[in-house]
């Protein structure tokens, strides 16, 4: 992370079920939060958290986020094409269930998406996504501190 980069987190908040968590651990680190969707949600009065709303429009949230998600950004987001965006940025992307995208794993990623979502356009039944659980949710939480103590350490270097 180049010297004076402030981390910061940037959440795709459209049906994020971590954001509470998000919001503790970036309280606990002095961190800056960007809410960001195409609809107004709720947030804490907080001068850390600040509340985005993006026009309608496909992408549109998955663009404000790509612009910024630079080194020193983590990403939390379940869009595929969205993290694969900021991994090739220099940023962290990390899913609400803990699982953080890298170089070596966002091909597969996206090619899994893919095939899903040709069979589903064909008219496979896929099932869908598992519910979202509290380990799922521990896994986040350690996810997000472990990246945030990784990139303050970067950046003391």
């Amino acid at each position: 992370m180049a010297a004076g980069a402030a981390i910061r987190i940037y959440i795709d908040a459209d049906a994020c079920p971590v954001k509470q968590e998000t919001y503790r651990v970036a309280d606990r680190h002095g961190l800056k939060v960007y809410v960001v969707g195409n609809s107004p949600i709720a947030v804490p009065r907080d001068p850390l958290i600040e509340r985005i709303v993006v026009a309608a429009g496909m992408d549109a949230a998955d663009d404000w986020i790509a612009e910024r998600a630079t080194a020193g950004a983590i990403v939390v987001t379940q869009d595929i094409p969205l993290a694969a965006r900021v991994v090739k940025a220099g940023g962290i992307a990390i899913a609400p269930n803990g699982k953080p995208f890298s170089e070596s794993s966002i091909g597969m990623a996206l090619a899994t998406r893919n095939l899903m979502d040709s069979l589903r356009s064909a008219g496979e039944i896929t099932g869908g996504p598992k519910p979202f659980s509290p380990k799922d949710r521990s896994a986040f939480l350690q996810s997000l501190e472990r990246e945030i103590v990784r990139l303050k350490r970067t950046a003391l270097r």
